[in-house]
């Protein structure tokens, strides 16, 4: 079979419900745990108390904030946030205390028990509020997290040079993760005082690290187990309960699980950045954009976490796959009591390309232009800058997803719609996400490759399967570029005993990671394998080649890995290590990225009349990452990806209002079924890389999910002559819009 159409090496466990996931695992004597949040999102802790909790029968352990030994932060850039409130609270996540019991009924009921008094606090629920100057101050430094931004040109001549100015603002909103499985996972203390936390995760390495800080132990004590993950797309890559339950491991000695309830992970997981961004562009009558101001404005709620880098990634990408002269993009991150917005899947990308796509079509409409047309004569050529006038490895992916969309029968044919109540529109929208964590960031990479005692050829990473597909990604590399069968190769990741350092699963960087370490792995490996078998089989080395189940002499078997592992390697294992950084720009721009993916959305939408309803029918995708690796993984992500954008763009909303989450549940909080999903979704893969291109294929995990918002909203417009400037579009304005053009006249 194809490589590429493999199944995945863990489809089958998954789909029949076999595989074990971290808070899946039970251990003798395991104790269960529940984490006490904030009745408050901003309050002084005046006094807590434990000791009627601390009473109850079946309660083994009540930890506070003075039973943490080391450091009582965490935070992946700042470590800013309590492991367990002090002397404040600043959003309704926070956490008081964790208690460990015999069930998981009395760890609830003992929570009830713990008395904390407090004193509530002004509530800074809005970032412009949090920036007033008689705002309370969230954090010694005040409310501002962090500052970015970057400029290049005249941006005031640029404008005075253009024919028309258009100027919008644009609303994002709080989207939450989802994931089916949510945070949680089981600690347990080994005999040796060492511990191993079994919890979800996207980069053990760090969490190990941030581990040893707080509990005052050696990095080498504590052992991550992190693989597999039932789905994370960022949420799961700060710690989240692994601290309480490697506490109460610790005082109890025994195991503790703790799995967050969905109303839990609402309260205190990490959410995408809403944002505001104002945009204004000049254009010439022709179409080409002479300049561009941006700002941002990004609520990062009560913690920093990841919100400095998400913040720099928007505003790397305002520019987006075009060319600028004059650009100037100004963005702000805003502590305020809302809940911790973080990395999500997109990381910054998906509001920004909604601002700037969005002008795209404005602009298109306001010069009586084709809205591909007006991005053409914009776009970027292979060899141009990145998007901060910083150099990238040259592509030509802007232009091959824009060609090929260009060509959808979507924008060609019109269809009827399903009823006369309904309208039917068009849209498409582009762009470019860079790859890795960008300039000025460690980015470790690599992975080994050993030959072991069986005779299988062991693949190790550091990072983990998060449900993206990696496993497969990796067995299709290794087969293709050894020459060695499935049988033949053993997959490790996700363990820190037993992996290499090489980095996250985030960014859109394993598969570039994974192919980039076999390319330096592989010459050594094979030479070994070869010597060795050329020695002992007194075969000349240069006749020798690897192929399924062993070494072949042109197509005949001359020795397999099993006697080569057990006859050549008695003495000393064959391994080879590699460790590199992933690549970036040589230019000092922070978050500069050197690695782009390219796509393109063209879809179509119906617009119910009557109910202001919004329904994607039809969809088709353009990817510019080279080669594909596996079919189905690739498939995967974008359809996946295009639809956790479709509720982005049409129903999610973590709303909040005073700082408090108007939606506990799922309940509430609505997320594409299968029958949203279009029956058809057409994926051209643009596999060839520019010349000269020595860095193999780009992840995916992202860039199918960033156009989609705004070929909605283009679509819609084409509909009923409605432009939407707030996500999720709103069916009450759509209806406003809709009797105010007149529009139910067409009935």
């Amino acid at each position: 079979m194809d490589g590429k159409n493999r199944v995945r090496p863990d489809g089958k466990t998954k789909v029949t419900g076999t595989l074990k996931y971290m808070t899946d695992l039970t251990f003798p004597n395991m104790l269960y745990a529940k984490v006490l949040r904030s009745e408050f999102p901003h309050a002084e802790i005046k006094s807590i108390s434990t000791d009627r909790a601390s009473t109850l029968p079946g309660v083994k352990a009540v930890i506070t904030y003075k039973d943490v030994p080391g450091m009582n932060r965490f935070g992946i850039v700042f470590p800013d946030q309590p492991v367990l409130c002090e002397d404040r609270v600043r959003y309704v996540g926070d956490a008081i205390a964790a208690v460990a019991a015999k069930t998981e009924d009395i760890a609830v009921q003992a929570l009830s028990f713990i008395e904390v008094e407090y004193e509530p606090l002004q509530v800074v629920d809005d970032p412009e509020k949090a920036l007033e100057p008689g705002s309370p101050k969230l954090h010694d430094n005040g409310n501002i997290l962090h500052e970015a931004g970057h400029q290049h040109g005249d941006v005031e001549a640029g404008f005075r040079s253009s024919d028309l100015i258009l100027a919008e603002t644009y609303h994002l909103p709080r989207q939450m993760h989802t994931y089916m499985e949510t945070e949680g996972g089981v600690v347990v203390p080994e005999k040796d005082g060492a511990i191993t936390v079994y919890a979800g995760t996207q980069h053990g390495y760090k969490d190990r690290f941030q581990l040893s800080r707080i509990l005052a132990m050696p990095e080498e004590d504590i052992r991550i187990v992190s693989s597999p993950i039932g789905g994370s797309f960022g949420g799961k890559d700060e710690l989240n309960i692994q601290p309480y339950a490697a506490l109460l491991a610790i005082v109890t000695k025994q195991p503790v699980k703790i799995h967050q309830t969905r109303k839990e992970s609402v309260r205190s997981g990490i959410k995408r950045h809403p944002m505001k961004i104002t945009m204004k562009t000049g254009v010439t009558v022709e179409g080409k954009i002479q300049a561009q101001y941006v700002k941002i404005v990004a609520d990062t709620g009560a913690y920093a976490t990841l919100g400095p880098a998400v913040l720099d990634f928007s505003v790397e990408h305002a520019a987006g796959p075009y060319l600028i002269p004059n650009l100037l993009t100004e963005g702000i991150s805003v502590y305020t009591n809302n809940g911790v917005a973080g990395e999500f899947r997109g990381f910054g990308g998906n509001q920004i390309t909604f601002a700037l796509e969005s002008q795209m079509d404005r602009l298109a409409e306001k010069l009586g232009m084709d809205p591909l047309q007006i991005r053409r004569i914009n776009l970027r050529e292979a060899k141009d800058p990145g998007p901060m006038n910083h150099r990238i490895a040259p592509t030509d992916g802007a232009a091959n997803v824009l060609e090929t969309i260009a060509k959808s029968p979507l924008l060609h044919v019109s269809k009827k719609s399903s009823s006369p109540f309904k309208k039917k529109g068009v849209g498409a929208a582009i762009t470019m996400h860079g790859g890795g964590l960008g300039y000025g960031r460690l980015d470790p990479s690599g992975g080994r490759l050993s030959l072991s005692e069986e005779g299988k050829i062991v693949i190790s990473f550091g990072f983990e399967e998060c449900g993206q597909g990696i496993l497969a990604v990796i067995e299709n590399l290794v087969t293709d570029e050894l020459g060695c069968s499935t049988e033949d190769l053993q997959i490790i990741i996700g363990d820190t005993e037993a992996v290499p350092v090489s980095g996250s699963s985030t960014a859109s960087r394993g598969t570039s990671m994974v192919w980039q370490a076999i390319q330096l792995m592989k010459p050594l490996f094979i030479k070994q394998l070869i010597e060795k078998a050329a020695e002992l089989t007194n075969l000349p080395a240069e006749s020798l080649l690897i192929g399924p189940g062993g070494l072949y002499q042109k197509k005949s078997p001359v020795i397999s890995f099993s006697k080569l592992a057990a006859q050549g390697f008695k003495e000393s294992s064959l391994v080879v290590d590699t460790s590199f950084q992933f690549p970036t720009t040589p230019d000092p721009v922070i978050g500069g990225h050197f690695l782009y993916s390219f796509g393109a959305v063209a879809l179509e939408v119906e617009v119910d009349l009557l109910t202001g309803m919004v329904q994607v029918t039809d969809m088709e995708h353009a990817v510019a990452a080279g080669p594909v690796v596996s079919k189905q993984g690739y498939t995967g992500q974008i359809e996946g990806g295009a639809m956790m954008a479709l509720g982005y763009t049409l129903s999610e909303e973590a709303a909040m209002s005073e700082g408090r989450y108007l939606t506990g549940n799922l309940d509430t909080y609505l997320i594409p079924g299968i029958q949203d999903v279009p029956p058809d979704i057409n994926i051209h893969a643009i596999e060839e890389l520019c010349e000269g291109d020595i860095y193999g294929p780009r992840g995916v995990g992202e860039i199918g999910t960033v156009a989609v918002a705004p070929a909605i909203a283009k679509a819609v417009h084409d509909a009923v002559g409605y432009w939407v400037n707030r996500l999720p579009i709103s069916s009450e304005e759509l209806l406003d819009a809709i009797d105010e053009k007149g529009e139910k006249a067409w009935i």
